[in-house]
């Protein structure tokens, strides 16, 4: 069985986001499509059927959530930092300066489930990571991406 890995500061949020689709969005849907039954006709009923799609995507990302929170891995970063201080591994925190621009970024090395770039947190299956994976501080990593190969330093490695 795969068993994706996930931080626990991740599996949190995703237990945090399972919570608030149980408890605040699936009952606001519920009241929502009583209104709309009660408007009568429900073949032409706009709203009743805006209301049972909505229904549908919650359901479908509840049980997305549950079957990824009951399968996953979680990984305790600060103790896989602590077997491995220095390198980047799982969970790590990576603070690299492209070598071309001198442009310095930081990224947290995460499971695929819980990748989201706009919070700089990649997917461990993703060029960048695994590049980076098993390098310690003051290595160079070469990433090759789709406008060509990037090389980054690696300045700094945290694991929180």
């Amino acid at each position: 069985m795969n068993r994706p890995p996930l931080t626990a500061k991740g599996a949190a949020r995703l237990r945090e986001e399972l919570n608030r689709l149980k408890t605040e969005e699936r009952p606001r849907i519920v009241q929502a499509i009583a209104e709309a039954r009660e408007h009568g006709d429900l073949k032409e009923n706009a709203e009743y059927h805006a209301a049972r799609e909505q229904q549908g995507f919650c359901e479908g990302r509840i049980q997305e959530l549950e079957g990824i929170l009951s399968s996953a891995q979680i990984i305790d970063v600060e103790a896989a930092g602590a077997a491995n201080p220095g390198k980047v591994v799982f969970g790590a925190t990576v603070t690299l300066e492209e070598l071309e621009s001198g442009e310095t970024i930081a990224y947290q090395v995460v499971g695929d489930v819980e990748a989201d770039i706009s919070q700089r947190r990649i997917a461990v299956s993703s060029p960048v990571a695994r590049a980076l994976i098993g390098k310690a501080e003051g290595d160079v990593a070469t990433v090759q991406a789709p406008g060509g190969i990037r090389e980054y330093e690696i300045i700094e490695v945290r694991y929180s």
